[in-house]
């Protein structure tokens, strides 16, 4: 069963910068704070600021419960992959593709 869209990542140039307006803006402060990601949880929402991440944009992670079973029903779909899934830590996996027109669809698990 996917879960919808509850984690939206920023690419930033300046991650200080960003969390301070980031930090004013949605009123919290970050659940994660490292050099590589800053992360905010606002009413179960995920915002993340990634100084890395200019290469991607922004992108919108769905969560899904089978992050393998769901890749590979979009990718038959005729999704061009981005990244084959990835543990970034703590268990949580990553994945994304591309759209027919370009738009980058994060899945998260």
């Amino acid at each position: 069963m996917n879960q919808g869209i509850r984690t939206v990542v920023y690419p930033v140039t300046d991650i200080a910068r960003a969390k301070a307006v980031y930090r004013q803006l949605l009123g919290v402060e970050p659940y994660a704070d490292e050099a590589y990601y800053v992360g905010f949880k606002v009413e179960g929402q995920d915002i993340g600021l990634d100084p890395n991440g200019h290469k991607a944009g922004m992108t919108a992670y769905y969560h899904v419960d089978d992050i393998d079973k769901t890749l590979q029903s979009l990718l038959a779909a005729g999704a061009e992959l981005v990244q084959e899934v990835k543990d970034v830590g703590g268990g949580r996996l990553i994945a994304s593709v591309k759209d027919s027109d370009g738009n980058i669809i994060g899945l998260l698990q």
